[in-house]
């Protein structure tokens, strides 16, 4: 067996890139985020994708899911409610039911 190349291995791991290539730009908002989890959502629906694509896709979905799912907590933490205490009004932190 012939060894391959240096430069056929270059041009090969340039093109596979340019082929399963997911952008990796952060998300700057959440409504973004949701924004381009729609989009993998509906590439990977699509019967024509190669499996390469499909699994970079997921992995991208995911980072994207986990820092949405970051965000809603971080918001979270931020919100408070206005809670009427005798004549006074004063802040409270928000509380969910999570056990």
């Amino acid at each position: 067996m012939r060894p391959i190349s240096p430069t056929w291995t270059k041009f090969w791991i340039s093109h596979y890139n340019k082929y399963v290539a997911v952008d990796e730009k952060p998300v700057a908002s959440f409504e973004t985020g949701l924004q381009e989890l729609e989009t993998i959502v509906k590439e990977m629906e699509s019967a024509d994708l190669p499996l390469e694509r499909a699994l970079a896709l997921f992995e991208k979905g995911m980072q994207l899911s986990d820092t949405c799912r970051k965000q809603l907590e971080e918001a979270e933490t931020r919100i408070e409610l206005l809670v009427r205490k005798g004549d006074k009004i004063q802040p409270e932190p928000f509380r969910t039911d999570k056990a």
